[in-house]
């Protein structure tokens, strides 16, 4: 089974940065798709960013221009540096990993971590 941990959320101003990390671990995995997803409360789980295979990346146009996500995939991480942030930024963002793990697929998901846009 493969386990995701995400860190770096936190409460920033508007027009501030915050950088979300997320790490898998398990036995013998290998990840092809990582994303990013959020949840506003009262509202349902959006798509923020992808990166699949650790190139190709995907971004809901709410976000595009203002977060980058990146993968290092020795170290199965993915990074999602989020800059000019909104008030409407404000949710709970989780990570997502796809991948085989002992010829198995899974889809795992990460806690969340809280990220709070607000002056």
């Amino acid at each position: 089974q493969v386990q995701l941990v995400e860190s770096g959320g936190g409460l920033v101003q508007p027009g501030g940065s915050l950088r979300l990390s997320c790490v898998a671990s398990g036995r013998s995995f290998s990840i092809y798709h990582m994303g990013w997803y959020r949840q506003a409360p009262g509202k349902q789980r959006e798509l923020v960013a992808t990166i699949v295979r650790g190139t190709s990346v995907d971004y809901a146009d709410s976000v595009k221009g203002r977060f980058t996500i990146s993968r290092d995939g020795a170290k199965n991480t993915v990074n999602l540096q989020m800059n000019s942030l909104k008030p409407e930024d404000t949710a709970i963002y989780y990570c997502n990993a796809l991948g085989r793990s002992n010829y198995t697929r899974f889809n795992s998901w990460g806690q969340g971590t809280q990220v709070t846009v607000s002056s």
